[in-house]
């Protein structure tokens, strides 16, 4: 998987970025979850995963969301 440049982040909308968090931290839980029980094909999704939500609430930040 690629990383989603901080540009694309910066032209989404807070509502946007608001969902993708939700769907990331699922998307982390799972892939924890995977991992627990042994399924977790791809070691370096979880660590794409947390970089993502970094990335994520860094542009929130700069929009002066607080969450």
């Amino acid at each position: 998987m690629k990383p989603t440049k901080a540009r694309e982040l910066r032209n989404m909308s807070v509502e946007e970025l608001l969902a993708r968090i939700k769907v990331l931290r699922a998307q982390l839980r799972d892939a924890r979850f995977k991992r627990r029980l042994g399924q977790l094909e791809d070691k370096n999704l979880i660590r794409y995963y947390r970089r993502e939500i970094a990335r994520v609430l860094t542009v929130l930040w700069e929009k002066g969301v607080k969450l």
